[in-house]
């Protein structure tokens, strides 16, 4: 039987596969020999030297190479003012590398040990800037999701650690910055309780809805729904046919918005999002409030 010609691609793939192979387990190998030599590389290292490597590491955004240095630090040198500032710089760099469970142990565990040191404020502080992105995933930022609708648990964790800082340390320089933030989270939880509100406005549940209008302008006064809210009780008090308080509610945001949708009286306002957009798991969510 004749021998069949062998091409010269069938030749050369298997021996390309091989080379490829002994490249790729050749540099492998190197990598691991990497990891393996960094790993004791900064055992014996005196401290300041330590400490000025997390640092560099710091300032080149290699936030991953930070910890492990503060680590290995904070093993090898278990007190001293290096370690407890490395504890701080640990918790910054989890923070960065949004570890942010790992960012708040540090954090508690460095409060737990150092509770009246001079970098408590800041600590407070950072604990707050965490909370406050601890539920921001990946795909809240790509389609816009309402963070008022989701859990707001962590974020009044957040408001809380801005809250100490304000009250506890109000002449550090994170005080103004806790104020601004603390704010912004109030308008947060505001539009929370505005939203329920719309919710019962849409199933005729006027007096519900009223109610956490109320419930919204005694908590947190100032926010930047209050007109909304006022909207929302001019529109369930129409539909409860009293007349005196819904002409109220018309007088108040003449005064304080004049062009708010609702006052032109076509219906418009609230504009709920239609049905099959809430069906599209694509779409961005929206709100009433969008509109205004």
């Amino acid at each position: 039987m004749p021998l069949r010609r062998l091409s010269l691609s069938a030749f050369l793939r298997p021996t390309l596969l091989l080379v490829l192979i002994l490249a790729f387990g050749s540099s492998g190998c190197a990598r691991l020999k990497g990891v393996f030599k960094d790993k004791s590389a900064n055992e014996g290292v005196p401290v300041a030297e330590l400490y000025e490597k997390g640092k560099r590491a710091i300032r080149n955004g290699n936030y991953d190479s930070a910890v492990l240095t503060y680590k290995r630090l904070i093993a090898q040198y278990p007190y001293g003012p290096y370690t407890e500032q490395a504890l701080v710089e640990t918790a910054y760099s989890q923070f960065k590398m949004g570890t942010n469970d790992d960012a708040i142990s540090t954090i508690d565990r460095f409060l737990r040990t150092y509770p009246t040191h001079r970098n408590a404020a800041y600590l407070y502080y950072l604990r707050g800037l965490v909370n406050s992105s601890r539920d921001t995933v990946f795909l809240q930022r790509v389609w816009k999701l309402d963070a008022s609708r989701r859990d707001l648990a962590t974020p009044q964790q957040a408001f809380n650690d801005f809250k100490i800082v304000t009250e506890r340390y109000p002449n550090s320089r994170y005080a103004a910055d806790a104020v601004k933030r603390m704010n912004e989270l109030r308008d947060l939880f505001a539009r929370h309780e505005i939203e329920t509100a719309l919710y019962y406005l849409r199933r005729t549940a006027y007096v519900a809805a009223i109610e956490r209008v109320e419930y919204v302008r005694e908590t947190y006064p100032g926010n930047v729904f209050e007109n909304d809210g006022i909207a929302i009780m001019g529109e369930a008090y129409t539909h409860l046919g009293n007349t005196a308080l819904a002409d109220s509610a018309r007088q108040q945001l003449q005064q304080k918005a004049p062009q708010h949708p609702w006052l032109k009286g076509d219906g418009k306002w609230p504009d709920y999002p239609s049905n099959f957009r809430k069906l599209n798991p694509l779409a961005s969510e929206k709100s009433a409030l969008d509109n205004d």
